[in-house]
């Protein structure tokens, strides 16, 4: 101990108050006052709250603030297929505390809009795709097309009307045309519902969706699946086959959840965050859950989730120059 402070040595020295008012500070920093969180998280997911990324972001919300012990708080800021809530991000600060939830639509918008007000592939830390389900082709189950083969045949003797309901859904109908050889006519629709409808009501005969929106209609008897634009068949559906299996490969579609930082994430934090996700994502319960929705689990790291961006990016460019699709 400094001899300023025993007893009776007299007035304390300079150097001797420097190091007490540093004390505190010290002390503060040889504590795990870095360890993150120290307050609660914002996880953005630019989408309409309910949807098929709300879902999976509310259950990766909940588990990540058990573990952490902070609150994890869903921010459903939506608008311009997700571009809104992405900016937002984009402008945070890169310290962890606001994250960001996307889906597919993210490699696609450079592809599908003239400007955006950041670049997709500099403006983020990538952290983790945590999992990935396939698109999937639906008709009414009381329509004539009963298999994959049967609807192809058909769609290239005539002209056959395919919905889009977004940017995903309307590459992927054009990436099917291309490699199959179809003579589709695009028909377009402001969201997934109507288009549900008009399929299952027999008004047209096929479209793209997601499998969380198909799964209902499904379970229900109103809908059936027919293909997977996928490597493998889904556990859900298992009847339905892949493009592959019908004679038409390299017909891949993948709806992923990707978790992303501001750009300038530090590293150690970025490999914090993946771990916990990977743990999380490894209990029963959410692999269970995101299982029964068709997904599967992924749990990249971050240059694989940046490779992936990259090249997804890249593949949908090509489909769309390819289809004379011109962005908007």
């Amino acid at each position: 101990m400094d001899s300023a402070f025993l007893p009776g040595a007299g007035r304390p020295s300079r150097r001797a108050l420097l190091l007490a008012a540093a004390a505190p500070w010290a002390a503060r920093a040889a504590t795990p006052a870095a360890r993150f969180p120290q307050k609660p998280v914002t996880l953005v997911v630019p989408y309409a709250a309910g949807g098929g990324t709300d879902i999976v972001g509310r259950l990766l919300a909940q588990k990540l603030g058990d573990r952490w012990g902070q609150s994890v708080l869903v921010d459903n800021r939506t608008g311009a297929n997700g571009v809104i809530g992405t900016a937002h991000v984009a402008k945070s600060p890169p310290d962890g505390y606001t994250l960001l939830l996307v889906v597919g639509s993210h490699a696609l918008n450079p592809v599908l809009m003239k400007t955006l007000p950041y670049d997709t592939l500099s403006a983020f830390t990538p952290i983790t795709n945590v999992a990935v389900s396939p698109m999937v082709l639906v008709v009414a189950s009381k329509g004539s097309y009963k298999t994959l083969p049967d609807l192809l045949t058909a769609a290239r003797k005539e002209e056959l009307g395919v919905g889009n309901s977004e940017g995903q859904t309307r590459l992927t109908g054009e990436l099917v045309r291309q490699a199959a050889g179809l003579k589709t006519v695009e028909v377009a629709y402001k969201g997934g519902a109507p288009m549900m409808v008009d399929i299952i009501g027999g008004h047209l005969p096929m479209g793209y969706t997601s499998v969380l929106t198909a799964l209902p209609h499904v379970q229900a008897g109103n809908m059936r699946v027919l293909g997977v634009a996928a490597r493998e068949r889904l556990a859900v559906f298992p009847d339905a086959m892949t493009f592959a299996e019908a004679g038409v490969p390299g017909v891949e579609s993948l709806s992923w959840y990707g978790m992303f930082g501001p750009a300038g994430l530090p590293a150690a934090l970025v490999e914090q965050i993946n771990a916990d996700l990977r743990a999380v994502c490894n209990e029963p319960a959410v692999a269970g859950q995101l299982r029964d929705q068709g997904a599967q689990l992924v749990l990249s790291s971050p240059a694989e989730l940046d490779r992936f961006v990259r090249s997804e990016a890249a593949k949908w460019a090509t489909v769309a120059q390819r289809g004379n699709i011109k962005p908007e």
